[in-house]
């Protein structure tokens, strides 16, 4: 099946009411369980790259976005790529010739008047390539060893008011808001704050976005995408299998030097979790 686009994604799963699931990925096993996952869910799914992930893989785009398209070439659902939480220029001008639709340009850190005007920019060259954008509005936290971060804090979350100007005037396909989740979060004890999203997504034509997934219990995530959100990004809880079951394994097979081994179950864990995830995205509270 041909790589697609997230916009297409996005619009397809609106009319469905329902959420598509985004993970990232960092290893070729994660792509391989994104993708198996995905098709034992049969449902479609976004491949993401986050900046972090390309500094890891020593600042080279290439090598993991063309994995990542040559799997979703030979994937039996629709698979997007998209590059996740862009702060540097040269990277996000990296993107096209890589083989992602799209991007989340992340200004979010920056004073409300510097992150319009940087995600305004962004905007207007990605849109001059074809690429659909995300940008990030609020205090989600939990990234790039920033400090933790209390979601319930005043100031943390997303305003609508502040929003609605906000995607007006950067002109954003998207818009990932501060509802209550936190990046990196091991455990999955995320409150979100279900009545502002409700006002969010009155006030907001785009998609909304929910970043830091990972943290937020199964029961939220249901009620979130009947309040609104329509893409879901998930990044720890694949790493959280991964490594669960290569300990597990090494734990048992203490002699075991060939990586197949144990990379294998991890790869499957990964795999069982994204089904897992994608089926629940598609569930209903009632």
């Amino acid at each position: 099946m041909p790589l697609t686009t997230t916009g297409e994604l996005i619009t397809r799963v609106a009319r469905l009411r329902t959420a598509v699931a985004a993970f990232n990925i960092i290893t070729l096993e994660h792509i391989e369980a994104v993708v198996t996952g995905a098709e034992t869910a049969g449902a479609p799914v976004v491949l993401q790259v986050s900046e972090n992930a390309v500094k890891f893989r020593n600042g080279h785009l290439r090598p993991l976005a063309r994995a990542a398209v040559s799997a979703a070439e030979q994937a039996a659902v629709p698979v997007a790529l998209h590059l996740d939480h862009v702060q540097s220029d040269d990277l996000l001008r990296r993107a096209p010739d890589a083989g992602f639709s799209s991007v989340m340009y992340d200004a979010a850190h920056l004073p409300y008047a510097e992150n319009l005007a940087a995600t305004h920019a962004a905007a207007e060259w990605a849109h001059s390539q074809g690429l659909w954008i995300e940008a990030e509005l609020g205090q989600i936290g939990g990234k790039d060893g920033r400090p933790p971060l209390d979601a319930h804090a005043p100031g943390a979350r997303t305003d609508p008011a502040e929003a609605r100007d906000f995607v007006a005037r950067t002109g954003v396909d998207a818009l990932a808001v501060a509802v209550g989740s936190t990046h990196a979060m091991t455990t999955r004890t995320a409150t979100l704050d279900h009545a502002l999203l409700k006002r969010l997504s009155a006030e907001l034509a785009v998609p909304l976005v929910l970043h830091g997934s990972s943290g937020v219990p199964d029961d939220e995530l249901v009620r979130a995408v009947e309040g609104g959100i329509g893409k879901v990004n998930v990044g720890t809880a694949l790493n959280t299998a991964l490594t669960r079951a290569v300990r597990d394994h090494l734990g048992r097979h203490p002699e075991a030097v060939d990586p197949r081994t144990y990379l294998a179950g991890g790869r499957t864990a990964m795999a069982d979790e994204v089904a897992r995830i994608i089926r629940v995205l598609g569930a209903r509270s009632s």
